[in-house]
């Protein structure tokens, strides 16, 4: 059924990333047993334990709202943990293989951060103080683990290519955070909120 209102907007996106949580959960301890690197299985296992909180912040919004904990396929994560395996089963150097490792978990914790950041927005606009601060705990942790991925990534010996990695890899960092400074988004807000110009 679509959805009718924000209210019923927010549990069926509550829904999804449900199951996205799930599936990632099942997904996660093959991500840390196919990893060549130590630090990387074990940031593996450290989010894992970390989406087992993230489901039981979830099941607690979902009592708050009266709501069963319902799952709803995620088909965005099924695609992504698709992406994943095929990865896990590919040939190449120890080093390249968690290079592309890497890059299918942090397609996962952007996907993560983009309906997090939705749903904590949906909860201060329902008026939801203890939905928002719950969430928040949630994209705070998935922010966390995205910044411990590119540092391991930055520790990967591939072929003397490390510099060009770490310099890549600074660039997108810097940019990330150009877009998400407070600068930034007061000039999104103060541009959103400007009265129009009269001609």
């Amino acid at each position: 059924m679509p959805a009718q209102g924000l209210r019923d907007l927010f549990v069926d996106e509550l829904k999804d990333i449900y199951d996205a949580e799930q599936r990632l959960i099942e997904a996660l301890p093959r991500m840390a047993e196919a990893a060549e690197s130590s630090d990387l299985s074990f940031a593996f296992e450290e989010h894992l334990e970390q989406t087992h909180q993230h489901v039981a912040r979830l099941e607690r919004v979902f009592d708050r709202l009266g709501e069963d904990h319902e799952r709803k396929t995620c088909k965005g994560m099924v695609g992504l943990i698709n992406e994943g395996s095929e990865l896990m089963e590919m040939d190449g150097e120890p080093g390249v293989r968690d290079a592309a490792l890497i890059a299918a978990a942090q397609k996962i914790e952007h996907y993560e951060l983009a309906t997090y950041g939705c749903l904590r927005t949906w909860a201060r606009l329902l008026d939801d103080d203890e939905a928002k601060r719950l969430l928040q705990e949630t994209l705070d942790e998935e922010g966390a683990a995205d910044h411990k991925l590119t540092a391991i990534a930055k520790s990967l010996q591939l072929n003397g290519a490390q510099d060009d990695i770490e310099k890549l890899l600074d660039d997108e960092r810097a940019s990330e955070m150009d877009a998400e400074s407070p600068s930034f988004r007061q000039a999104g807000s103060t541009a959103r909120h400007a009265p129009a110009k009269r001609k």
